[in-house]
């Protein structure tokens, strides 16, 4: 069994110098994803914040991700960190504090940020994505309020599943358009977790690792 992950190994791992994040991220990429921006002459790229959140229950760390609701977009029915558009003049954190909000209804005056992850480019949208990661500073978990426009299921998944290799798996899937293709993702339950999100989740989850690892060789 994968051992529990501790708040001190969380903010030892955002505290890594010189980790590659993208290297990280690449590791869930779909084959053939564009890994950047379109040539000279594409549109700027929107700015999105997301929020990596986490609490502690029954002595364990949980994260939070998000189901989005099905509808006509790139993006229906996926599994995403709760997050969305930055709106000037707020920092890209208060972006997503305050759709952390919005959408789950937990107040940005209970989250402590805790660090960053590398920001990444999203081609279907054009978002340029920056990931925060926060804790609930209350006791247990949070009181949930999903706004049923944006969020069909709220996944409270403890942090010691993701870090299981098990669930690190590769699948066929069909995307818009009918293409039939093998992409890597995270099984959670009967959720899948693929794309964009799962390659910053990659980036979290590997920074622990390697947080870990060293002290496992350490204490050795």
């Amino acid at each position: 069994m994968t051992p529990s992950c501790t708040l001190d190994d969380v903010r030892a791992a955002l505290s890594l110098p010189d980790f590659d994040g993208f290297g990280a991220q690449r590791r869930m990429m779909p084959a053939g994803r564009p890994v950047g921006r379109a040539g000279e002459g594409a549109a700027e790229p929107r700015l999105g914040g997301v929020l990596v959140l986490l609490y502690c229950a029954d002595e364990e760390l949980h994260l939070v991700l998000t189901q989005r609701p099905d509808y006509d977009g790139v993006h229906s029915g996926q599994v995403s960190f709760p997050g969305g558009r930055h709106e000037p003049p707020e920092t890209l954190e208060t972006t997503a504090l305050r759709e952390t909000c919005e959408e789950i209804g937990v107040p940005a005056g209970d989250v402590e940020i805790l660090g960053s992850l590398t920001p990444l480019f999203v081609v279907p949208s054009n978002f340029e994505v920056h990931p925060f990661v926060g804790r609930y500073k209350g006791d247990g978990r949070p009181v949930f309020a999903p706004d049923v426009r944006e969020v069909a299921a709220i996944l409270e998944v403890p942090l010691r599943l993701l870090l299981d290799p098990a669930t690190r798996v590769e699948e066929s899937m069909e995307l818009r358009g009918g293409l039939r293709l093998r992409v890597p993702c995270f099984r959670v339950g009967e959720h899948r977790v693929w794309g964009a999100t799962a390659m910053m989740l990659s980036e979290f989850l590997q920074r622990i690792e390697y947080v870990r690892h060293y002290a496992a060789r350490l204490r050795d």
